[in-house]
C-alpha cells in the first residue's frame, strides 16, 4: 500500500492542478470512508461521491405511490429492508407498517414470490429497487411466477441505469470531473465495453475497480496515470470478477422482460432512458398499471440537501441538517437511510 501511495504523490505533483475523481458505488463510498482513503492521498486529489445508491435514488413520488398502493384492499407489499425507512412526501413504509399496513422485509425477490405462492387471495406487491446488479434476479423471479402460474404476483419497477447516469454527470460542468471510479459490482453484469462512451467522447479516464482499500488506490493511480499520459480509457483494475463483455446470459434475461424508460432520480431529475420498465406483453405484472394510481404531488423535505449530494455537487456535511436534525435514527433524506448512502457513511466513519 506504501508504495501505491508513493506512486499517486508523484503523479499528482505532475499534474499539479485538483483532479476531481467520482465513485459512482456506494459500496466504494462506504469503503472509502471506513479505510481513510481520503487521508492517504494528497490533497489535490478530490474524491467525489455521486449517485451510488439505489435505494438513495428513488425518488419522493415512489415512496408516495407505493404507498398508496399498500393501502389498497388485500395488498401485501415486500421489499427489501434499506427501503422501509425511505422517506415520502409524509410517511415511509417503515411508519405505515407501524400503523398496521401489511408490509413485508424480504431478502430477496424468491421469497416474495413464495408470499404470493402461500397467500393466494392476496396482492403481492413487490418494491423491485436496484441498478443492473439486480435486475437479473427480478427477471428470474418473474420467469418463476409464469412457470409456476402464481398469478398474484407483481411488481413496481424503479430499476436504474448506470451508463445514463454517468453522461449527465461527465457533462455538468460544475462538477469538472477528470476521471470515474466505476463500479465493481454493476460491472459483473454490463461489462467494461459499455463505457466506452466517456473516454471516446468525453475524454475521461475510467477504472472498474474492486472494493478494498488496496483496490481503491490502486485504481486512482491507474486513473491518474491516465491523466498524466493523457491517455483516457476504459481500464479493469477489478480483473477476478470483471471481463470486457460482462455477463451476456445476465443482459439478455433483463431484456427479456424489461425495455428502457426515462426515469426520474431522487435529486437528479429525469434522466433519458435510465430506467427500466416492464415491456407491454408483462403489463400484468405491473403494479402501476395494476392499481391505476392517481397523479400524486409529492414534496422534497425542506432544507434536506440530498439531490445535491447524489450529483456530487454539496459534501454531506455541508448540509444544514446533517447530524442535527437528520441521522441514521431519524432520516430526512435518503442519502442517510441506506448503508450506501453518501450521508450514513460520512455520519459514521467521516465526523472526525
Amino acid at each position: 500500500m506504501n508504495k501505491i501511495v508513493e506512486i499517486i504523490e508523484k503523479l499528482s505533483h505532475k499534474l499539479n492542478r485538483q483532479i476531481n475523481l467520482m465513485e459512482v458505488c456506494g459500496t466504494h463510498t462506504v469503503s472509502i470512508f471506513r479505510h481513510g482513503i481520503r487521508s492517504l492521498i494528497p490533497s489535490n486529489i478530490k474524491l467525489l461521491s455521486g449517485p451510488g445508491c439505489p435505494v438513495c435514488v428513488t425518488p419522493v413520488n415512489d415512496i408516495d405511490k407505493i404507498l398508496y398502493i399498500v393501502k389498497q384492499p388485500n395488498v401485501i407489499l415486500t421489499t427489501f429492508g434499506d427501503m422501509m425507512r425511505v422517506p415520502g412526501s409524509d410517511s415511509s413504509l417503515y411508519k405505515a407498517k407501524a400503523e398496521g399496513l401489511d408490509i413485508r422485509m424480504v431478502y430477496s425477490p424468491l421469497d416474495a414470490l413464495k408470499i404470493a405462492e402461500n397467500n393466494s387471495n392476496k396482492k403481492i406487491v413487490f418494491f423491485s429497487v436496484g441498478f443492473e446488479t439486480t435486475s437479473p434476479s427480478i427477471a428470474a423471479t418473474l420467469f418463476e411466477a409464469d412457470r409456476k402460474k402464481i398469478e398474484n404476483f407483481y411488481i413496481y419497477s424503479v430499476h436504474k441505469l448506470v451508463p445514463p447516469a454517468l453522461e449527465l454527470l461527465v457533462n455538468t460542468e460544475k462538477l469538472k470531473l477528470d476521471g470515474f471510479i466505476l463500479p465493481g459490482h454493476v460491472s459483473t453484469i454490463i461489462g467494461s465495453k459499455i463505457y466506452e462512451f466517456i473516454p471516446s467522447k468525453y475524454k475521461k479516464a475510467c477504472v472498474i475497480t474492486g472494493f478494498d482499500a488496496d483496490d481503491i488506490l490502486f485504481s486512482i493511480m491507474m486513473l491518474l496515470k491516465q491523466i498524466v499520459d493523457d491517455n483516457p480509457k476504459v481500464e479493469i483494475q477489478y480483473r477476478d470478477a470483471v471481463s470486457p463483455d460482462g455477463n451476456p446470459k445476465a443482459v439478455e434475461f433483463i431484456y427479456r422482460y424489461f425495455e428502457p424508460s426515462d426515469s426520474n432520480w431522487r435529486g437528479i431529475g429525469v434522466i433519458p432512458m435510465s430506467g427500466l420498465k416492464l415491456k407491454n406483453e408483462f403489463a400484468y405484472r405491473d403494479a402501476e398499471k395494476i392499481f391505476k394510481i392517481p397523479v400524486i404531488q409529492s414534496k422534497e423535505p425542506k432544507g434536506c440537501q440530498c439531490g445535491l449530494v447524489l450529483r456530487g455537487v454539496k459534501t454531506p456535511q455541508e448540509c444544514p441538517l446533517f447530524a442535527k436534525i437528520c441521522t441514521p435514527e431519524n432520516p430526512v433524506g435518503a442519502c442517510m437511510v441506506s448503508s450506501e448512502g453518501s450521508c450514513a457513511a460520512y455520519y459514521k466513519y467521516g465526523r472526525s
